[in-house]
């Protein structure tokens, strides 16, 4: 149980990475847009211009780690979800055998019962035919 919440916690994590990488990436994308806007409809110097380009490689590099980190995590949850599956049928596995351990001793139970009803049979009618055995001799000596 304790490797499931760990794996959840793991998920969740993952899951928000991503979506922080995806506002980030919007972010960046957003920014990239409004740059490109501003460097087509601007006259500036030279400097200007340059400065600008060095945002747009920065926000660029910046757009394509988060992009990275965003399949890393995809990755990530993939695996883990897959974890999860395998987890839950393990936990099936050993819910069907607690349950099938469960009924054999109730069986086991019912068998030691029935063998313990049997040997009373069996002595009731050893003293039964002892009973008619004597009851027999006695009218043979009359």
């Amino acid at each position: 149980m304790k490797d499931e919440e760990k794996m959840e916690m793991q998920l969740k994590e993952a899951k928000h990475i991503a979506e922080g990488s995806g506002r980030k990436y919007e972010e960046v994308a957003r920014k990239l847009v409004i740059l490109e806007g501003e460097l087509e409809h601007s006259e500036e110097t030279a400097e200007a211009a340059e400065s600008r380009e060095e945002d747009l490689r920065t926000g660029d590099q910046a757009l394509r780690s988060l992009m990275a980190s965003e399949e890393d995590c995809s990755t990530k949850e993939d695996k883990y979800e897959e974890e999860i599956k395998l987890l839950e049928e393990k936990l099936k596995e050993a819910e069907t055998r607690a349950e099938f351990a469960k009924r054999s001793a109730k069986l086991e139970e019912t068998i030691d019962d029935l063998e313990e009803t049997l040997a009373s049979a069996k002595e009731e009618n050893v003293e039964i035919h002892q009973t008619l055995d004597q009851t027999l001799l006695e009218l043979s000596h009359l």
